[in-house]
């Protein structure tokens, strides 16, 4: 993933160089060689190891891969009007969905309150929830409190977003999570967790539903300690 921003800010460029070959079974964990030949454990051939670009940060500590590079902007739950940047500073655990889903999103909604309840009080302070809707004509800010409550989802942790159509299909984008229009009040889509670092940095995504998010919680108490 990667985004450029519109900002004009003074930038660096953070080189991070990986070294050239891998087993592709990983039979000694993250151990790299400079050299191609076969691993020592499985004897399959190394891999090449695809080398990371120079990575730009700006005077603000934005990465060119942050989320936090787009500049649309957003009404939450309580009719505050934000840019993602204003998230900057914590954990984000992010889905997308439409509070009139009868089907998937309700198991959604349960996979993120089932994460939470994993977190630890103390990690809590680091992390928010974020769900952002894709159904903005329909998912008002009145719409997405209402639907918090319903859900138990109101507390300090937990932010709902309404945009536009087109900051919606941008964000989707981004995430690689893909969604139609079936018909007037239905949607298909993918079923997608997301975490990001502080820096709006994409770490893990949990795909399915109703599926062991060990993973997912190993990566956020690692963001949060």
């Amino acid at each position: 993933m990667a985004l450029a921003s519109c900002n004009s800010n003074k930038t660096e460029k953070i080189s991070d160089e990986l070294t050239g070959f891998q087993c592709p079974m990983k039979c000694e964990g993250e151990k790299t060689y400079a050299e191609a030949g076969s691993c020592p454990i499985c004897n399959m051939d190394l891999q090449p190891i695809e080398m990371q670009e120079d990575i730009v940060i700006d005077e603000d500590g934005i990465s060119e891969e942050s989320i936090f590079n787009l500049t649309s902007t957003w009404n939450t739950e309580e009719g505050e009007e934000i840019q993602l940047e204003d998230l900057k500073g914590k954990t984000l655990v992010m889905v997308m969905i439409y509070t009139t889903c009868k089907a998937a999103c309700p198991r959604l909604v349960a996979d993120m309150r089932n994460i939470e309840a994993q977190i630890p009080k103390d990690n809590l302070d680091n992390l928010r929830f974020v769900l952002v809707s894709i159904d903005p004509n329909t998912d008002t800010p009145e719409r997405l409190k209402a639907f918090a409550i319903e859900n138990f989802m109101d507390g300090e942790q937990w932010t709902f977003l309404q945009g536009t159509e087109a900051s919606v299909r941008e964000f989707a984008n981004v995430l690689a999570m893909k969604y139609k229009q079936i018909s007037p009040i239905d949607f298909s889509h993918s079923n997608i967790i997301s975490v990001f670092n502080s820096g709006g940095e994409l770490i893990h995504q949990q795909e399915g539903l109703g599926v062991d998010n060990k993973e997912t919680v190993e990566s956020i108490l690692e963001l949060t300690q």
